[in-house]
């Protein structure tokens, strides 16, 4: 099966192979440096230099292209805004830690683990606490005001007019489109948004004409801060579930079992890395991209040197420092439409992990854990004082496993399980 329909990439098929993945990954790749306040430039080659680092983990074996994770996006502005950028990093680090200590958890344990621990009535309200939490900046951004809704940047009918362009063009995109178009959604809003609000004048070239042609990223160096540590690492637990699922996705695109060959612990490990390596330079949090594993299943390059070339692309448009600028230019009411569809995405991702799962909610225990995490979350909790604080993501990870571990479970209720293999077992145990 593995060789069916793939074609080998000599040279520059390979490269043009390698550019059009890089081109699927561009809009999101770039959407979240410039959402979150730090460098574009910096990110690209920090997704380059990540996905290098993936493929030495995990010995060149999966055709996966590494950048930066959406479910990052809220916790990172909260924390450029109230740490800085070079703490927020810091936390970043720790984050990819924690993927190296799971991935050494999984080496050791087996995946079963991770679903004991932090089954579906767990982790599906931690990812819609990651989507919606934020909200209110999306839609901000898209009435023309900054994030916090403080100020107003462009005049309000302005601002709708090409921010809902931006969202229209991208809902179109993503549900019509066919082949390699169905797969830029974001890249197709961003620009749509970004020439509308360029005829309405709201876009200022003047950096980009003063900025030189090449230069050195802006790299930015971490750290340490003990509340954005804490702060960041339950945020790890979302991409770290949504990576198994890519790992399976992949998997099941080019038909090869990687959870076996190189391994989960493999893949997370090279995340682990690629997301500590970028903390440091200053880049976004790297986890596989499922846009990429789209691409790879439309174009069949099953070819792992494929993302070899993306990555190398994607370090070498890092230092056309017009490039980052321009990106920089892009006006925030374009992002805040675009912004609407993504969080909410996230969110729906966070609601059919319940779903699928068949989380029964009439149960009192998962009705609980539930309720209590999405309003501490979604309401802005805040558990403790100062430096010892806990809110957001952070609060409501904790709450909903700590809840899981103490509520006592009913008979009926199989969700610990986590899989409907151990269900199957079960019934054959019991003679049906």
């Amino acid at each position: 099966m593995s060789h069916h329909g793939e074609y080998h990439l000599s040279g520059w098929r390979g490269a043009l192979a390698g550019s059009q993945m890089l081109f699927v990954a561009f809009g999101a790749l770039v959407l979240v440096p410039l959402l979150t306040g730090l460098n574009p430039s910096v990110a690209l080659f920090t997704a380059g230099a990540g996905t290098l680092l993936f493929q030495i983990a995990t010995k060149r074996t999966v055709p996966v292209f590494l950048a930066s994770s959406f479910a990052f996006i809220a916790p990172i502005i909260y924390g450029v805004q109230t740490w800085g950028i070079p703490a927020t990093m810091g936390g970043l680090m720790a984050a990819g830690m924690l993927y190296l200590l799971l991935s050494l958890a999984v080496k050791l344990r087996g995946v079963g683990f991770i679903h004991r621990l932090m089954p579906p009535v767990v982790t599906g309200p931690i990812i819609m606490v990651i989507g919606l939490g934020l909200a209110p900046v999306a839609v901000n951004m898209a009435m023309g005001k900054s994030g916090d809704g403080a100020f107003e940047l462009f005049p309000y009918a302005d601002a709708m007019l090409v921010s809902m362009a931006a969202l229209l063009s991208t809902l179109v995109v993503a549900v019509f489109a066919r082949g390699i178009f169905r797969l830029v959604p974001i890249l197709s809003g961003v620009l749509v948004g970004y020439l509308l609000a360029n005829l309405m004048g709201m876009v200022d070239y003047t950096p980009v004409q003063q900025a030189a042609w090449f230069s050195v990223p802006a790299f930015v160096a971490p750290e340490l801060n003990w509340q954005a540590i804490l702060f960041m690492l339950p945020v790890a637990i979302a991409p770290a579930i949504e990576h198994v699922g890519d790992v399976l996705a992949i998997s099941s695109v080019t038909g090869k079992d990687y959870l076996k060959k190189p391994g989960l612990h493999r893949t997370l490990l090279g995340d682990g890395i690629a997301t500590s390596t970028a903390a440091m330079l200053g880049g976004p949090p790297n986890t596989t991209y499922s846009e990429v594993t789209g691409a790879v299943m439309l174009t069949r390059a099953f070819n792992p040197v494929v993302m070899t070339w993306a990555a190398v692309f994607a370090i070498a448009l890092a230092f056309i420092a017009k490039i980052g600028i321009l990106l920089q230019t892009i006006p925030t009411p374009v992002m805040g439409g675009i912004l609407i569809l993504l969080f909410g995405s996230i969110a729906a991702v966070g609601m059919n992990t319940l779903i699928k799962a068949q989380v029964d909610l009439s149960e009192q225990r998962n009705l609980v854990i539930v309720a209590t995490v999405l309003v501490f979350g979604i309401g802005g909790m805040v558990v403790g004082q100062g430096e010892t604080s806990l809110q957001g993501v952070a609060l409501s990870g904790f709450a909903a496993i700590i809840l899981n571990l103490i509520l006592p479970r009913s008979t009926a209720d199989t969700d610990d399980l986590g899989t409907e293999k151990a269900m199957v077992d079960e019934m054959l145990e019991r003679g049906h």
